[in-house]
């Protein structure tokens, strides 16, 4: 072994077969050659660019697997570009390449996100190790933030996907009545996941061994929603040739779920009133009623309350119904949830469908997050399943998504705040960040910009006061 190699780097990791992306950033084009010439000998996709702001273009549009990228460059420089490389896709693995090699920069190169630093003049096995520990240690994260997805989703709250404090209050909601006998009123738009908030109360509490049956009250014609709720006995219309139970002695001892309940027709509304006053039912045609242990949960996208005042639903039923009430908001209204679901999705049709994708492109993903979704949850799985079935690159990009989505342009910022009802503290923070992410991550420009102390701005982001000057 040679004495200037040390011990770690004798070991050849197992991955370094598989052909990952790799962005190459370097202002010394010859340099840049070399490392792309260097990279693909060992059957990498290397692609280089020469400045920090082509670097961000290139992630943006397709995000690579490595970003090896120089730390000394005129402009925006190679820290900044880590910080905002980081900020924008944190599975991107990232290599600092500089000619000082001094510990301060080393310190401030991994403190932005960088893994490996390497120093020029460097020997060709230097950064293949670099890159081969790199890509180990991207591998095992990813690895270990798949198994955790996998495992909230498996174990979680009956598979909700989300981040967002209104869908961190719904799932304590859940867990805290799961087992009560009460009734539960869902509202919220279509589309925005009711009927898998109605699943996880069955799931959750202790009905979850028998069945949870779910009926669309909107989707059956009034002459059959009796018959289909409440059963009937033989002979009691011209069709009847035999007994049939109804969807309440179906979910007996389970769970049944009424969606669109705000579209019950009047008749219906009082019978139903009685089934859960009474807990039994009476079979069409039958000389008495039959006892049922049912736990009732009801979806509506109306406005129950309206319809009460307008007589068009009964008072003591939405009373009855509304013992429990869970709202369920847009998702316009918790962007927080759109990464997360999206990828979910993701991985539910890459699946599915035997792909091999590995995700959104960043312009794909501002194109999504810029998208107001006025069909919802549901609107964005069926854009994403379209996209993994269109998508031409192991990555998914704008092209790939539906048109209404390609066609957007951004929200008006300060509309966007007042609609997701913004404290003015949210607001400034929000109006921070997006400067700091146009200034490449320099807080001292940023600063500049905005008329205050960086100190303030590292105060604002949470992170220690330091006097680390980052740049112009």
């Amino acid at each position: 072994m040679p004495l200037d190699t040390p011990p770690s780097l004798t070991r050849m990791p197992t991955n370094l077969s598989r052909k990952v992306r790799i962005l190459v950033v370097d202002d010394d084009v010859d340099l840049a050659v070399f490392v792309v010439e260097l990279l693909r000998g060992r059957g990498h996709d290397v692609t280089a660019v020469h400045d920090a702001r082509a670097a961000m273009a290139s992630i943006e549009q397709s995000p690579p697997d490595l970003l090896v990228t120089d730390v000394c460059m005129e402009g925006v420089d190679g820290l900044q570009l880590i910080e905002w490389a980081r900020r924008h896709d944190p599975r991107i693995g990232v290599i600092a390449v500089t000619a000082f090699g001094n510990i301060e920069t080393a310190v401030r190169a991994v403190r932005v996100g960088a893994y490996e630093f390497v120093t020029k003049p460097f020997e060709p096995q230097t950064l293949r190790f670099a890159v081969e520990r790199t890509l180990e240690h991207s591998a095992l994260r990813d690895e270990v933030s798949r198994l955790r997805s996998e495992l909230g989703e498996r174990f979680g709250v009956a598979g909700i996907v989300g981040r967002s404090r209104a869908l961190a209050e719904i799932i304590d909601l859940v867990r805290r009545v799961a087992d009560s006998f009460a009734t539960v009123l869902i509202t919220g738009p279509s589309g925005t996941g009711k009927e898998l908030v109605a699943r996880a109360l069955h799931s959750e509490g202790r009905r979850r061994a028998r069945r949870f049956v779910a009926v669309n009250c909107a989707a059956i014609p009034d002459t059959l929603l009796e018959s289909e709720l409440f059963g009937y006995r033989r002979g009691a219309f011209t069709d009847a040739r035999s007994d049939r139970q109804g969807l309440f002695q179906e979910a007996d001892g389970g769970t049944l779920f009424l969606d669109e309940i705000g579209d019950l027709p009047m008749t219906l509304q009082a019978k139903i009133l009685r089934v859960l006053q009474e807990r039994e039912v009476r079979p069409l045609g039958a000389s008495k009623a039959e006892p049922v242990d049912v736990r009732v949960v009801a979806a509506t996208h109306h406005d129950l309350r309206k319809a009460v005042k307008e007589g068009r639903f009964r008072e003591d039923l939405f009373y009855r119904l509304a013992v429990i009430e869970v709202g369920v908001p847009p998702l316009r209204d918790r962007p927080e949830d759109l990464r997360p679901l999206a990828e979910h999705f993701l991985r539910k049709f890459n699946e599915r469908a035997g792909r091999g994708l590995k995700g959104f492109s960043g312009a794909a993903l501002k194109r999504m997050e810029g998208y107001a979704w006025p069909g919802n949850v549901r609107e964005l799985e069926n854009a994403v399943e379209r996209a993994v079935a269109l998508a031409r690159d192991e990555w998914i990009t704008p092209e790939d998504l539906p048109v209404t989505l390609q066609q957007t342009s951004a929200p008006d910022f300060l509309s966007a705040a007042a609609e997701r009802e913004m404290t003015l503290d949210d607001l400034t923070m929000a109006y921070v960040r997006r400067v700091l992410e146009r200034n490449g991550g320099n807080k001292k420009r940023t600063a500049r910009m905005l008329g205050i102390d960086r100190r303030t701005i590292q105060r604002w982001l949470g992170e220690p006061a330091t006097d680390v000057d980052d740049g112009p």
